[in-house]
């Protein structure tokens, strides 16, 4: 008997739910410098949004520093004015054709605004995982209705869908503990 219920696009969807939150998570601020920062901006050049990466080279050369290295030096301008407006809190030093971007430390305030922050990508990522698994459900249902599958196999099935429910969402706190450690300094 088959199922319309594929466990390996289950996985790939979950899996994808966490890799979502560890992309969220690296754009977060820990006061230390990172490509990821900047990766959320756009830059109106040429007439059109672009991100930041598709108009400058961004490198850490410094463990508190940013560089971006302008390919084209007429869109140096509106890139500083780009990061400037990100509402990242962080004040471009330009020379030119380099933007340098110092990052700041995090008051202990702004650290805790950003350990919520996490805690809401990882109720962001949980909820999409608790969707997918729903979905694995109505399907095992709705092959039970249809007899592809025998009412065993469906409760079988549905403790699969379960643990790896389980799995996913066990992998999301772990990422978000981690991340909330690094922030607060822990």
């Amino acid at each position: 008997m088959t199922t319309s219920m594929d466990k390996s696009d289950l996985q790939r969807r979950m899996h994808g739910a966490v890799e979502a939150l560890k992309h969220d998570l690296g754009g977060l601020r820990t006061g230390r410098a990172s490509t990821a920062l900047l990766d959320p901006i756009q830059v109106e050049v040429y007439g059109t949004n672009m991100p930041l990466n598709q108009v400058a080279t961004v490198s850490v050369p410094e463990a508190r520093l940013l560089s971006v290295q302008v390919w084209d030096r007429s869109n140096v301008g509106p890139v500083e004015k780009a990061i400037r407006s990100s509402g990242l809190g962080l004040n471009p030093i330009n020379d030119g054709q380099v933007i340098r971007l110092p990052i700041p430390e995090l008051t202990e305030e702004r650290r805790k605004e950003l350990a919520k922050l996490v805690g809401q990508y990882a109720e962001k990522a949980r909820i999409a995982v608790r969707n997918v698994r729903r979905d694995g459900m109505e399907h095992l249902k709705q092959d039970e209705k249809k007899h592809q599958i025998s009412e065993d196999e469906r409760k079988r099935l549905e403790t699969e869908v379960q643990k790896l429910t389980d799995e996913t969402i066990k992998e999301i706190d772990e990422a978000a503990e981690a991340k909330e450690k690094e922030i607060l300094g822990k």
